[in-house]
């Protein structure tokens, strides 16, 4: 019975072995390069050097969500990504800007509703920079308290439908920038307006700069065509060189296409955001936190999905660490927040990346393109950013997700695209704390109604499941009773009404047994009511036992009370037992 309908026993299994685990160490340093052999070294630099090759013009592009001046995106694939090379455990997980995060940092910054602030402005940049080492912070703090468990508190459908509603809003919001239109906005309370905004965009079109319009068809159709057909060859990259040199050439800001104009040249000065005060700490935490929960859920996610694809391991409160520090790293050298990407970390998989290595060496890039190469930057269309941003907000749109979960969970469909809508109406921090919300529900809802079953023998002994309706019997006499989850103050009044129905029938049964391999935990309410319904059937003439319960359930019970209710000839190893017992009182069937 247990290897065929139980699974408490074997969830509990697994990672048991002979003695306790060695604890963690608080910092760890090289986990995701240790072990490393010589013959990946060309591979890693490789890699490194493609990452950056990819990276560099997205990060370019998230500054525009995170309303941070341009050459910030640089610094979050600079001390952040080296940070968590160093002191997390993911072989593969890439640290850098990611539109998700940037988008809850901008609707948070912007709904502090300070006078005066603008994107881009002194003060903006302080402000995500203090928003950077909150989330660091939560996440150090979270390591502490060994919380990377929580990652597991964001389902995917949530996540599905959350990152969406960012790539609505996300894209949404370049639509004027591609078209050199000025920024329009519906200035409506408590909404995020994304799309009323775009529809005031297109309401202005005959304002368009037909020249801009045409650097971002060309720059979607570069990002488009090298993406699909010429892999090879960092489609990102061509579209960033080849604005630049023609808006050079051409000398586009004189046609009215606007540019960049002059970028900072060399490494990040290093220190605290200046200009902030304990009052931008208390209004910024609850954006910190929404920040906190995208990181830790998105971050695990990926670590967890490459980690299963090459069998290897990493430690969740270890990445807590290399991810905080990446973020402090970010608030210290004038960046905003970063967090674990998962288009990053396929960019470096499929560049053949073996180790942290290669996060490293992209490192060393973009410290030579920040010594280097920032005059030629000055010359990029402020389309080309737009553009490149529209596209990865368009690919954040998972409507091949959203069809998935339609066609297996509707239930869940439901809930991804309540998530979805709330992040595009309301904003992303709404929509954070409702995924929170949702996925809590969820879980609730599948334990508050379990599948529960009577228990039978068909003609060749197998176990058969029918129905836990009134009437329903083993055979004769006994009634075999699987409750499917764990028993907590939400599910036991079902329990308990569900006991209560098959017994309480014109031929009521003389045992009732209680198969508990499903059950993993029962809190103080579930286990009072199993020493009332014990109390209740005896009463009635009726046994009580109980079969299959693991060892820390068989404890549970006897700390309170049930035990000695029933007696502790009732427990029985497997459900043949309890049936054996049952004969042996009241005879054989037939």
């Amino acid at each position: 019975m247990t290897q065929q309908l139980g699974t408490g026993r074997a969830q509990q299994a697994t990672g048991e072995g002979a003695g306790r685990p060695a604890p963690e160490p608080s910092v760890s340093m090289l986990d995701g390069i240790r072990p490393y052999q010589r013959s990946w070294l060309r591979a890693d630099i490789i890699a490194g050097i493609t990452l950056a090759a990819l990276a560099i013009p997205e990060v370019m592009g998230y500054t525009r969500i995170a309303g941070m001046p341009v050459i910030t995106g640089l610094y979050t694939i600079l001390l952040p990504i080296a940070a968590f090379a160093l002191f997390g455990s993911s072989r593969h997980l890439v640290v850098g800007a990611d539109s998700a995060v940037a988008a809850i940092m901008f609707a948070g910054i912007a709904s502090l509703g300070i006078s005066g602030i603008q994107p881009e402005s002194p003060q903006w940049v302080a402000l995500a920079g203090l928003s950077a080492l909150l989330a660091g912070g939560l996440l150090w703090l979270a390591r502490v308290a060994r919380l990377g468990f929580l990652a597991d508190f964001l389902s995917r459908t949530v996540l599905v439908g959350f990152l969406t509603g960012v790539g609505i809003q996300v894209a949404a919001g370049q639509v004027g920038g591609m078209l050199g239109i000025p920024k329009q906005t519906s200035g409506l309370p408590f909404f995020s307006g994304d799309l009323i905004d775009l529809l005031k965009t297109l309401g202005h079109v005959g304002q368009a700069s037909w020249q801009t319009a045409l650097v971002s068809a060309s720059v979607l159709a570069v990002l488009i065509v090298f993406e699909r057909w010429i892999k090879a060859i960092p489609g990102g990259l061509v579209a960033v060189v080849g604005a630049i040199v023609a808006s050079w050439a051409l000398n586009l800001q004189s046609h009215g296409v606007s540019i960049l104009g002059p970028v900072p040249r060399g490494l990040p000065s290093i220190g605290l955001p200046t200009g902030v005060t304990w009052q931008d700490i208390t209004k910024l935490l609850p954006t910190a936190v929404s920040m906190f929960l995208v990181i830790l859920a998105q971050s695990a996610a990926t670590s967890r999905a490459y980690a299963v694809k090459y069998n290897e391991r990493f430690k969740e409160n270890t990445d807590l660490v290399g991810l905080g520090l990446a973020n402090i790293t970010a608030g210290l050298s004038g960046a905003f927040p970063v967090n674990g990407s998962p288009t990053k970390t396929e960019m470096v998989d499929e560049a053949k990346s073996r180790t942290q290595v290669a996060q490293l060496t992209t490192a060393v890039v973009v410290v030579v393109v920040l010594l280097f190469l920032t005059r030629p930057l000055e010359y990029l269309p402020n389309a080309v950013l737009s553009a490149v941003v529209f596209l990865i907000g368009v690919k954040l749109i998972a409507v091949k997700g959203m069809r998935a979960i339609y066609a297996v969970r509707r239930d869940e469909f439901w809930v991804a695209l309540a998530t979805a809508i709330v992040v595009i109406t309301v904003g992303v921090e709404q929509g954070i704390i409702l995924a929170i919300v949702l996925s809590l529900i969820l879980h609730v809802k599948r334990h508050f109604t379990p599948h529960d079953a009577v228990v039978g023998w068909d003609e060749q002994g197998r176990f058969r499941l029918a129905t836990a309706t009134p009437g329903a019997v083993t055979e004769p006499g006994l009634v075999i009773y699987r409750f499917g989850v764990g028993i907590f103050y939400a599910n036991a009044p079902r329990l308990s009404e569900e006991v209560m129905a098959l017994v309480n029938v014109p031929d009521p049964p003389r045992w009732f047994v209680l198969c508990a391999d499903a059950i993993d935990d029962i809190d103080y309410t579930g286990g009072q009511t199993l020493v009332e319904l014990a109390g209740q059937l005896q009463e009635r003439g009726i046994v009580f036992a109980v079969a299959e319960a693991s060892d820390d359930i068989r404890r549970e019970l006897d700390r309170f009370g049930l035990t000695g209710k029933i007696g502790p000839d009732r427990y029985f190893t497997s459900l043949h037992d309890a049936r054996t017992a049952f004969h042996a009182t009241t005879g054989p069937p037939g």
